[in-house]
């Protein structure tokens, strides 16, 4: 039977203005953290790469937390939340992620990382009584993954990909979406999205920094030095900033609407490879924004359901 979400938020339901500009300065955020880890696989080890990524995040929201007045020390009802988020949003995808762009391309990395607001909105239907999927909500996901597909399915196949990088993907898809469950979860009192996005990257970046040195020892840091504004870009810009955003985004909007960035994450891309690559923008990728842009109206845009089931 499903489940009353927290207290805290089921309160009052967030305006429609606070939800679109949540999604698009995550989604816009996240979408160039694909560009910097590509810059750098091959070339920096995965374990290094996810190590300098949450320590860079942690560091950087420290220091807010701290100009804000309040200690970026863990309290003692936010350890475990800190360990869980840690490990589901943070070192375990991280590293998955880095490892399969090593051969993976991109573009089937988004396409695969694009399934998690389905997977996200079907276990929240079954979780919480007011994520329950109503035919708009549904249709609007489909819809999305719909668009992703054509966004991204003449590039599915290229980049020679092994079994491992896809199934690490895979892996990395279902632990964000884990991870965005939880957050939900979370009682009121350790709900604070800025603290849940630091203690994440807290726990990412030393458990990876830990890794790193068992399985590659120290020289496995040493290639950061020749990409380090690559590293500074993926570790504050598109880490410390858009996690902070999108954990408030979830303790506000619920799991199934904030997970619409993992369908807005490949549209930005596609437009960032074209702004700044000077790529050229296809016919069929503005179709397929176009549908994207379609499926997430219909699911932000869908009130929550109140009361419980």
């Amino acid at each position: 039977m499903a489940t009353t979400a927290p207290e805290a938020q089921a309160s009052l339901e967030p305006s429609r203005g606070f939800i679109v500009v949540h999604l698009l300065v995550t989604s816009v955020f996240w979408g160039s953290s694909f560009l910097f880890i590509k810059l750098m696989s091959g070339q920096v080890s995965p374990f290094a790469i996810a190590a300098g990524r949450g320590l860079l995040g942690a560091v950087s929201l420290a220091l807010w937390l701290r100009w804000l007045g309040q200690s970026p020390l863990p309290r003692r009802h936010e350890i475990c939340h800190w360990l869980v988020l840690g490990a589901t949003n943070g070192w375990i995808p991280n590293i998955l992620t880095a490892y399969a762009l090593i051969q993976l391309a991109s573009g089937p990395a988004a396409m695969i990382q694009a399934a998690g607001p389905l997977v996200t909105a079907i276990v929240a239907h079954l979780i919480f009584a007011e994520e329950r999927l109503s035919g708009r909500r549904l249709g609007g996901i489909l819809i999305g993954l719909a668009g992703v597909a054509l966004l991204i399915g003449p590039r599915l196949f290229e980049g020679g990909a092994t079994s491992l990088s896809v199934l690490a993907m895979v892996a990395s898809m279902l632990s964000y979406a884990a991870g965005n469950i939880y957050v939900r979860a979370v009682p009121a009192p350790a709900g604070d999205p800025m603290r849940l996005a630091l203690g994440q990257q807290v726990v990412s970046g030393l458990s990876a920094s830990l890794l790193a040195l068992l399985f590659a020892g120290p020289a496995a840091f040493l290639p950061l030095g020749n990409h380090w504004a690559a590293m500074l870009a993926l570790g504050v810009v598109c880490t410390a900033i858009p996690m902070t955003v999108f954990m408030r985004l979830i303790r506000a909007a619920g799991p199934t609407r904030a997970a619409m960035t993992g369908y807005l994450v490949p549209t930005v891309a596609a437009v960032m490879g074209m702004l700044v690559l000077g790529e050229t923008l296809e016919l069929r990728q503005i179709a397929a924004g176009c549908i994207i842009l379609t499926g997430v109206f219909l699911v932000t845009m869908a009130p929550r359901r109140a009361g419980a089931a």
